[in-house]
């Protein structure tokens, strides 16, 4: 399918949607209540007359044939939402955030696939590219709270085999901060190699270095989540993969739809397509410096993202994303309201899943820099900062407060925990953007919760006084 066919499928598309809100028009919205058809219904204020109207926001996620909730005083998060769909060219996606524990916006709409013109429903799940590299982290904080994993121990102590080839001194905190100067791998790794755990240990433990660890930093695309899975592996005592043990020990514990490991189980119609960008999108995006370099064959983004085994290792002809594979630094899918609900645990008190103060702390805490800086060496820019597996708040990427980490993903996802606020946080979509430094369409959900947020808080300091 050309470019050509691009209007004819945005017409259809739109024409998709009429048909749906035509037959909407007869739905009555009431106060938070859920009618048998999943639908959460907007609130409803009386007017002077007595009768009930809707407001501006309620309306709108109404024609739009948005669905979900949003407990009053986040209203400015369902108007961007919306907005999304009418000026900033969304297809289809959720946001889903929670805030000092009790989900305030659980919104979802749009098209899960492009070709079919699918709904996107309340359970739809979506990749969510690089932000599966916080939900790693989540594991190897939990065996940090465990007793299992020391981040200032080296990664040997653990992992004996991966002390070859001038690796004995990396650290646990330099692996999660991509500073261990194993971007990439240069044994040819495919699909079998990456389903097979115990091949794909011996691939990355004979890896050598691209400099001295601990002196630089080079964002660790694909490979951090490989090294990751294998370490934890190493650590609990039953020797699960991160895939599973994050099923096992957040997923199912907090009754959520989020992979690592896709089940086999799962079927197609639960899944969203991505719709990919046009090229001159990809150029207007990313911009031609970083174009070029991310072409060249031998540039380190190049080696960290297109090769052994390239970012597209995830997807499946026929089944959309493949099963039982495990790519942890880029391969998760999951929906908006389970990522956020995760955060949520990490951005309050952790009970649920057996964090330590201690942990949580650590977390919150400012990134380590390198011994030369946060310049990136892949990315080739300065300021992003990583720490314990999770991207920190920078002049690059700013999100939340200082004490914020969660992780972006390609095309515009993002989740993060803002402990300061008590927020957990995830926006997924089907349509792929092409900002390097934060998308529009997320951007504009999280600063209309901060919004909301000042909002609040300058309403009671004058309360208080």
């Amino acid at each position: 399918m050309g470019e050509d066919d691009e209007p004819q499928i945005d017409e259809e598309l739109t024409l998709m949607k009429k048909e749906q809100l035509d037959l909407q028009d007869d739905v009555t919205w009431t106060p938070g209540l859920k009618m048998s058809n999943d639908k959460r219904m907007c609130d409803k204020d009386a007017d002077s007359s007595g009768q009930t109207q809707q407001s501006l926001s309620e309306l709108r996620l109404h024609r739009l044939g948005i669905q979900g909730h949003v407990s009053r005083g986040f209203e400015a998060v369902g108007e961007a939402f919306a907005e999304n769909f009418i000026r900033r060219g969304e297809l289809g996606g959720a946001c889903c955030i929670f805030h000092h524990s009790e989900k305030v916006v659980d919104l979802w709409g749009g098209i899960r696939n492009k070709q079919s013109g699918e709904p996107w429903e309340k359970d739809t799940m979506v990749v969510v590219h690089s932000a599966t590299k916080g939900l790693a982290a989540m594991t190897l904080a939990i065996a940090h709270s465990r007793g299992w994993l020391d981040y200032e121990e080296r990664v040997c102590t653990y992992w004996p085999e991966f002390s070859q080839n001038g690796k004995e001194r990396i650290t646990v905190r330099q692996l999660l901060a991509h500073q261990a100067g194993l971007f990439a791998i240069n044994e040819p790794v495919d699909r079998s190699i990456v389903a097979d755990l115990d091949r794909l240990a011996v691939v990355l433990a004979r890896q050598k270095p691209a400099w001295e660890p601990g002196t630089r930093q080079a964002y660790h695309a694909l490979s951090l989540g490989f090294y990751e899975n294998e370490l934890l592996r190493r650590v609990d005592p039953e020797h699960r993969s991160l895939g599973q043990f994050f099923q096992d020990e957040i997923a199912s514990r907090l009754r959520e739809d989020v992979y690592i490991r896709l089940r086999e189980a799962i079927p197609n119609w639960r899944l969203a397509t991505l719709a990919p960008p046009r090229f001159i999108e990809i150029l207007s995006g990313f911009g031609l410096r970083f174009m070029l370099v991310a072409m060249y064959p031998r540039s380190n983004i190049y080696r960290a993202l297109s090769v052994n085994p390239g970012t597209r290792i995830y997807e499946d002809k026929e089944r959309i994303y493949a099963r039982n594979l495990e790519v942890a630094s880029g391969g998760g899918v999951g929906t908006a309201r389970g990522i956020a609900h995760a955060y949520s645990v990490f951005a309050t008190s952790g009970r649920e899943l057996g964090l330590r103060k201690e942990t949580l702390d650590l977390l919150a805490a400012p990134a380590t820099p390198p011994a030369r800086g946060f310049y990136d060496e892949c990315m080739k820019v300065d300021g992003v900062k990583f720490s314990l597996g999770f991207m920190k708040p920078g002049p690059v990427w700013k999100f939340g407060s200082s004490a914020s980490f969660g992780s972006p993903g390609a095309g515009g996802s993002l989740g993060f925990a803002d402990p300061a606020a008590g927020v957990g946080y995830a926006y997924v979509t089907s349509r792929m953007g092409t900002r390097l430094t934060g998308d529009p369409r997320e951007l504009a959900l999280r600063d209309a919760l901060y919004s909301v947020i000042a909002a609040s808080s300058e309403s009671r300091g004058k309360q208080a006084h």
